[in-house]
């Protein structure tokens, strides 16, 4: 599983950081969510989960 964030779409709310703190890190000097692992295989789990609470819909999984 591949895993991507739309900057410009991202608001910064920090919430795939609390869903999943190894794969996502909120970059403080852009204010914008950053990939840490785009393979993040081992974490399919957490990775959904900050997917589906993405307020703006702004994290995609690609197989």
């Amino acid at each position: 599983m591949r895993v991507l964030v739309d900057e410009e779409t991202c608001i910064g709310c920090g919430r795939c950081e609390e869903i999943c703190p190894a794969v996502f890190h909120l970059d403080p000097v852009i204010g914008k969510s950053k990939v840490i692992d785009e393979d993040a295989c081992d974490y399919t789990g957490c990775c959904e989960a900050a997917e589906e609470n993405c307020p703006v819909e702004a994290i995609n999984l690609a197989e």
